[in-house]
């Protein structure tokens, strides 16, 4: 069993950044992927990120790409999530996932397991 904790979450301006971690706790990472969705209000929840532990590559949603990059810290059994360039449209709860989820990172039900998520707010 696999327990995961979000946290970083707030309230920031347009053009602004937040860092979202996803701490593990139970087991580590390794060899699962590690995945970040959203889900805004009203809206399915939907990929956004995705790094697999033990090769660190990583996956992007093409409407983050270039202003979300996920990384790992192998110590901390933790992934961050740090979010640049925060439009309007970033708003919504952001939950960390993992599993062994093969080539299908961007897919939800591959992940087993899943954090309460934290919320991001972009408003002026």
């Amino acid at each position: 069993q696999v327990q995961l904790v979000e946290s970083g979450g707030g309230l920031v301006q347009p053009g602004g950044s937040l860092r979202l971690s996803c701490a593990a706790s139970g087991r580590t990472f390794g060899g699962y992927t590690v995945g970040w969705f959203r889900q805004a209000p009203g809206k399915e929840r939907e990929f956004v990120a995705a790094i697999r532990w033990s090769a660190g590559s990583t996956y992007y949603a093409d409407s983050v790409t270039g202003r979300f990059t996920i990384s790992r810290d192998n110590a901390k059994n933790t992934v961050y999530l740090q979010m640049n360039s925060l439009k309007f449209d970033d708003t919504a709860v952001y939950y960390c996932a993992t599993g062994p989820t093969g080539t299908s990172y961007y897919s939800r039900p591959e992940y087993l397991y899943w954090g309460q998520g934290t919320q991001v707010t972009v408003s002026s």
